[in-house]
């Protein structure tokens, strides 16, 4: 057994030293790895001073602390770790004092520990590519978003505060449980219609959506977020044409019993007070062997739209749990049980009909409701050279929304009509078993996946009269069936390729409501969607490289002008991406990437004059673009970091049947930055961090239909923000909004009454939030 470096552990205190054991299962591997893995099966951040350098580490497997576990990957690298948090360490380089040399010692403001949301150079595991691997050995597009302690609390974060610190990823903005998301502009419609989404949004190992909006699932206790940008077909199969969002929330830790609170009160301009809450708490039912995770949380938001006589008419509440057991099962197996709801419920929506209004006149209200509910299981085997994944989820999701009927709906034949009911219903069953290994430098993965997706849209539109008739009846289902796998393999000279496929086998069976009939059609298709990569590592820490890949989406259905139904050709995305990824001194980031995208037969969701929405094959597009993210520190526990992106996506093959004067893409703004800065300090033993960020949208359009499109964007976003923390107390104070600004940030609301006139969604007012918490 190779000795072990004497120095490689320093820890704050001697009481710190006494970490929990785990098991640990550790295959040979380089540093960077071995530190992955390490942080995964233990829960704890490992952040580097510097790059890691590439050398090998042996194989770890038994009980042990995470210190024991360090100490021996260390052993002759030359590099320490120091514990910094409660569950967070930072590797050193230098020899430092023993622990029995530097004896019990207080921390003073000059050797305050980093905070825990601001490690140096973190070994960042992503595991969206079906197999966990550090960051930098990535070679694709990779946004990682990481949430501190008290924003983890934050019942408010979700979807939004991704999109943020992601570039490439935008969304429309008719308000929480209604979006749409894209990703580097592949951008179909900002209409909610038939087709399938082109970003899959993915909970823990399992997609929740299919063709619904995004259910803005709320990032409590949730660990990171994961932006895989670009084609994702090799890997997810149909329906991931712009990418993946990840969402991986913390499993139950079976060492540690631990109780968190968090309650937050807010105030907005032109609307009243609002209140959220949340509660997490973590119990080994069985020490070692079984433990449960239970997450709960609340928000009531005010509304700062006022109509007619109803103030604040847009208030929304929220309501979610969730729960985990897992089970150590032997052998390095684990048992893996989840539960997830989540019910919000808005009560009228938020556009009206001047620009920089918050005001409108007196309408039926439109509220809207969107209640996810998803339970999953999975069994998986890490270790040993070869980790074993099995997993299936099934997720229940219902979206409604009720529109005011009384202008624009009068084509439809009913005598007074007052409200449109807009009932969407689906149901997503994603299962899938795969196995991935290395041996040397090689790197494989296989699996099997199968998905059912069954989805139904009812409109109905209903009358001051009481009677009522049913305008749109879609019941679509959608099944696929795939054998996927990938293969990483060194070249020699640092250069590796990468390359993978997904064998298809997909179905759809749809039935529309015609004229006097329900009609059904069926679709059928096998395929292909393949992945290459090259990379370079010249260095620690550093990538280059360049990567192609590909994605399908199966083809939906339209009436036509004669009323009967018509098959519409599938799309099919291939991009070619360039990029490099690089640490930059202590604890620095930098990533660059340019791409290049065709995408054939593109499906859009296209607005009606009579306010209903069909699909159709609008053309070929062609979409490039570039983008920068950096992350770097430029004083002493200052940092800074920002990004920007640039896209231009337009139709090269017009299928519209219409004079199209602008090509654009909808929805995608031409250009975004944004940067903020963050300042860790200690005050009387209180650690503090000082936050402030800005974020610039650029020019965007509603739609490529002369007849519908509108411009809108060009809007900044701005916060501030103070977080307190001393012993398990935290507090924090934040602003948003801070100009007040009103900006039109989406043009669309209403889509009976859109061809009478113009409609804004413009961005929320000023507010202020508190929240406290407090540890247990």
């Amino acid at each position: 057994m190779a000795s072990l470096a004497p120095l490689a552990i320093i820890a704050s205190s001697p009481a710190e030293a006494r970490d929990a054991s785990y098991q640990i299962d550790i295959p040979a591997s380089t540093l960077p790895e071995a530190l992955a893995v390490l942080s995964r099966q233990t829960g704890v951040s490992i952040g580097t001073d510097g790059a890691l350098p590439h050398r090998a580490t042996p194989a770890l497997r038994g009980r042990m602390s995470v210190a024991s576990a360090l100490q021996r990957l260390l052993s002759g690298s030359g590099l320490v770790a120091r514990k910094v948090g409660a569950t967070a360490w930072r590797v050193e380089r230098g020899r430092s004092p023993s622990l029995a040399e530097q004896g019990p010692r207080t921390p003073s403001k000059a050797t305050a520990p980093t905070p825990v949301d601001a490690p140096e150079n973190e070994t960042i595991v992503v595991t969206a590519a079906k197999r966990s691997a550090a960051l930098d050995t990535l070679p694709m597009a990779v946004s990682v978003v990481t949430l501190d302690e008290s924003q983890q609390s934050s019942a408010q974060n979700g979807t939004s505060l991704v999109a943020q610190r992601s570039e490439g990823l935008a969304m429309t903005s008719l308000g929480p449980g209604r979006n749409r998301l894209f990703l580097r502009g592949v951008a179909d419609s900002p209409f909610t219609g038939e087709s399938q989404s082109t970003v899959a949004v993915v909970f823990d190992e399992a997609r929740l959506t299919y063709a619904a909006p995004d259910p803005d699932i709320r990032l409590v206790d949730v660990e990171r977020a994961e932006v895989l940008k670009g084609p994702q077909g090799s890997l997810y199969g149909t329906g991931a044409l712009g990418g993946i969002y990840h969402i991986v929330p913390r499993r139950a830790n079976l060492e540690e019993t631990t109780l968190a609170v968090s309650l937050a009160g807010d105030t907005i301009a032109h609307g009243r007070l609002g209140w959220s809450g949340s509660a997490i708490a973590n119990l080994p039912l069985a020490r070692d062997t079984i433990g449960v995770r239970l997450v709960g949380y609340s928000e009531r938001e005010s509304g700062w739209i006022d109509t007619g006589d109803r103030d604040d008419s847009n208030s929304s509440r929220l309501l979610g749990a969730r729960a985990n057991l897992g089970i150590a099962a032997g052998g390095s197996w684990r048992i893996d049980l989840s539960g997830l709801v989540q019910l919000l419920e808005s009560r009228d929506s938020r556009y009206v009909y001047e620009p920089g209004a918050r005001v409108r006149p007196a309408q039926m209200p439109e509220p809207h409701d969107n209640d996810m509910r998803h339970v999953s299981a999975r069994l998986a085997r890490e270790g040993g050279g070869v980790d074993i994944t099995l997993s299936s989820g099934m997720s229940w999701h219902e979206v409604g929304d009720t529109l005011d009927a009384t202008i624009g709906a009068e084509s439809f034949g009913l005598a007074q009509p007052s409200e449109l009911e807009d009932s969407k219903y689906y149901k997503v069953w994603d299962s899938e078993a795969r196995i991935s290994g290395h041996a040397g430098g090689l790197r494989w993965l296989a699996g099997l996946s199968h998905v059912e997706a069954r989805q139904s849209v009812l409109w109905t539109l209903n009358s001051f009269t009481d009677a009522s008739m049913i305008i749109d009846d879609d019941r679509r289902n959608t099944s696929d069936t795939a054998l996927f796998g990938d293969l990483t393999l060194p070249l020699g000279g640092k250069f590796t390729v990468d390359a993978g496929a997904r064998l298809y086998h997909s179905k759809v069976v749809e039935t529309r409501k015609l004229a006097t009939e329900m009609v059904t059609r069926h679709q059928q298709r096998t395929g292909v969607t393949p992945s290459l990569a090259f990379s370079w590592r010249p260095g620690p820490g550093q990538i280059v490289y360049l990567r192609y890949g590909s994605a399908f989406r199966q083809g939906g259905s339209d009436i036509g002008a004669d009323g009967s139904i018509e098959t519409l050709k599938g799309d099919e995305l291939q991009t070619l991406e360039a990029g490099w990824r690089r640490q930059i001194g202590r604890g620095g980031r930098i990533d660059i990437g340019i791409f290049a995208s065709r995408w054939q037969n593109l499906q859009s969701d296209m607005l009606q004059p009579n306010g209903l929405i069909e699909s159709a094959n609008a053309g070929d597009a062609r979409i490039k673009g570039a983008e920068a993210t950096f992350d770097l520190p430029i004083a002493d526990r200052l940092r800074i970091e920002g990004g920007a992106n640039f896209t231009d996506a337009r139709l090269t093959r017009n299928m519209l049947g219409a004079r199209l004067d602008d090509r654009r893409l909808p929805v995608v703004p031409r250009y975004t930055a944004r940067i903020g800065f963050q300042h860790d300090l200690a005050i009387r033993g209180v650690d503090v961090t000082l936050r402030a960020n800005v974020r610039y949208v650029g020019p965007q359009r509603l739609s490529f239909d002369p007849a519908v499109d509108r411009p809108m964007g060009s809007y900044f976003e701005n916060a501030i923000e103070v977080q307190a923390r001393l012993g398990a107390a935290h507090l924090a104070l934040s602003a948003e909004n801070l100009f007040g600004s009103a900006d039109d940030s989406f043009a669309f609301g209403n889509a009976l009454r859109f061809a009478t006139g113009r409609q804004y969604t413009p961005q929320k007012p000023a507010s202020l939030s508190m929240r406290i918490g407090m540890d247990f």
